[in-house]
């Protein structure tokens, strides 16, 4: 009785083993990460080759995060503050009034494609300015690290502003490119490229998912250069 107990103990275990060696074969994923190729097309261009500078790592903890770790509210330049600065460069037909503020204006919208009519005061939610690398992103992957100078200087680079649909900013929230890229497909490429070039600036890092996404968006716009 003894050894058919033993027998049947030895069954067991190398079934479990057996499936064991199944699950790990069958899903890498859960014992490594590494980057997977997305697509048969090869990315190239200055945005995949400095993608390819940025570490690769997991998110930090939301520990912490708050709005006001990237100053209070925009800053003030020559009068003028960073939001009426990015309406004045984004959008067309723009009227300014003796505050340096913008009253009215046209935007070609990047992330949905079509065109806003901007009015201040009635329609000031319609035209938002997005932050395209959003704040709790940053926070997530290296910006808790900066001081709070250097914060305060990417919550307002034009690099890392673009006036954008509300509603669309909306839903972006504190999404990455892994989880929300803009409806426009024809602005994606140059979205990402953006995030690469803003992450790059400021030394942050990507997730294995937002690198992965980043490379299947530039695979489809080979020679894809960063913006100025």
């Amino acid at each position: 009785m003894g050894s058919s107990y033993r027998r049947r103990r030895f069954i067991v275990a190398l079934t479990a083993l057996v499936a064991l060696f199944v699950v790990i074969f069958q899903t890498p994923d859960l014992w490594q990460q590494k980057v997977e190729p997305v697509s048969s097309q090869p990315a190239t261009g200055a945005a995949v080759d400095t993608l390819a500078t940025l570490a690769v790592k997991g998110r930090a903890p939301t520990t912490g995060y708050t709005r006001t770790q990237f100053g209070d509210g925009w800053a003030i330049e020559n009068g003028c503050d960073t939001r009426n600065i990015i309406l004045r460069r984004d959008m067309v037909n723009v009227a300014l009034n003796e505050k340096c503020q913008v009253v009215t204006g046209l935007l070609h919208d990047p992330y949905t494609g079509k065109d806003i009519q901007f009015q201040r005061g009635s329609t000031s939610d319609a035209v938002q300015i997005d932050h395209v690398v959003a704040l709790g992103d940053t926070w997530q992957t290296g910006a808790q690290q900066l001081t709070s100078q250097l914060r305060k200087q990417l919550a307002n680079d034009p690099l890392e502003l673009l006036a954008v649909d509300g509603p669309a900013n909306q839903q972006k929230s504190d999404g990455d490119a892994a989880t929300w890229l803009p409806p426009n497909k024809a602005f994606r490429c140059q979205y990402v490229a953006r995030q690469i070039a803003i992450k790059k600036k400021y030394n942050l890092w990507v997730t294995v998912a937002e690198k992965n996404a980043m490379l299947q968006v530039l695979s489809s716009c080979p020679g894809q250069q960063l913006p100025g």
